[in-house]
């Protein structure tokens, strides 16, 4: 599996459609700049704020055997696989029993990458082949399947995350278990400075400290505080505004309530659930918004809620 951590980038750059595909371009944490393809029905990507921060998983697929032939080919004719030339090549491989139906599964698969704009026919047996044909072919996958998966990690952009109360994708890549390498160069190079400016903040804040030697010491449980601060701060913003008072969940506790809305905060999303004298906020799964306006029941963990939806089966969050 690949993964690749990046910055959204505004429309004018970020995405092309093609007949029922969208192709993103992207900026990695790895300085580099990433195509990414996928099908049309997967793009809720398109309501993320600009600036936020994405995961894009690429599935482990294998290289289709096809398209490294019709790399093969191409890369001696100067990007252009001519059936005439493959069938040579085949009839003299005394391992293809039959060179005609040979080429031709070649020439479907050309079809397929040619409806998702990454190759271009220019007559019945020419076909112009892309510099990045391999990967592009890949990420195409069979058609059948998504090629590659977004995820929203965050939805604040850089400089929003330096000053937040929360739990931010910073302080993830700070204290986290699985930090993703970053280079410094573009993007990348923007992220190493938002660290730096996060660390900054924390020394500000009195969650960090430097040692004798030097080494920074953040907070014991960070990211658990960080959380903490963040949703008693918006939970008595909501209280206020709503005038029902607000009651932070403690780990064992049962909560029932209704559902009410969906709340993003710098730590993550959150659901609201209310009951008739209090509301709390707990951490949001997508299995529980099928159960928008509808009470709700679970008991809370020591890593977030553990939901009893649908006769009694308790669904962790």
């Amino acid at each position: 599996m690949r993964r690749y951590h990046f910055r959204y980038l505004p429309t004018n750059q970020r995405r092309e459609a093609l007949v029922d595909r969208v192709h993103l371009i992207i900026d990695g944490t790895d300085g580099r700049t990433h195509y990414i393809e996928l099908p049309t029905s997967a793009v809720g990507v398109e309501a993320t704020p600009i600036g936020a921060i994405i995961e894009a998983t690429a599935a482990g697929r294998q290289t289709h055997a096809a398209d490294r032939n019709i790399a093969n080919i191409a890369g001696k004719n100067d990007g252009l696989y001519r059936t005439a030339d493959h069938l040579a090549t085949a009839r003299a491989d005394r391992g293809i029993v039959d060179p005609v139906a040979y080429v031709e599964a070649h020439v479907r698969r050309l079809e397929a990458l040619r409806r998702a704009g990454i190759v271009a026919r220019l007559d019945a047996d020419q076909w112009r082949i892309p510099a990045e044909f391999e990967q592009r072919a890949a990420m195409h996958g069979d058609g059948h399947t998504p090629a590659t998966s977004l995820r929203v990690l965050t939805t604040l952009d850089l400089d929003t995350q330096i000053a937040s109360d929360g739990a931010t994708w910073l302080d993830r890549q700070l204290v986290g278990r699985d930090p993703m390498p970053i280079t410094t160069a573009g993007f990348g190079l923007e992220v190493q400075s938002a660290l730096d400016r996060r660390r900054e903040h924390h020394i500000t804040q009195g969650d960090a400290s430097r040692d004798g030697k030097g080494r920074l010491l953040y907070r014991r449980h960070l990211l658990a505080t960080l959380q903490g601060r963040e949703l008693v701060r918006v939970g008595q913003e909501i209280a206020m505004a709503q005038g029902l008072p607000f009651r932070v969940a403690s780990a064992g506790e049962t909560i029932r309530g209704t559902y009410r809305e969906a709340v993003q905060l710098a730590s993550g999303r959150f659901a609201l659930i209310e009951n008739a004298q209090e509301f709390t906020l707990v951490l949001w799964r997508p299995v529980i918004d099928r159960s928008l306006g509808r009470e709700v029941v679970g008991v809370m963990t020591d890593g977030g809620i553990s939901w009893q939806l649908g006769r009694g089966r308790g669904l962790g969050a």
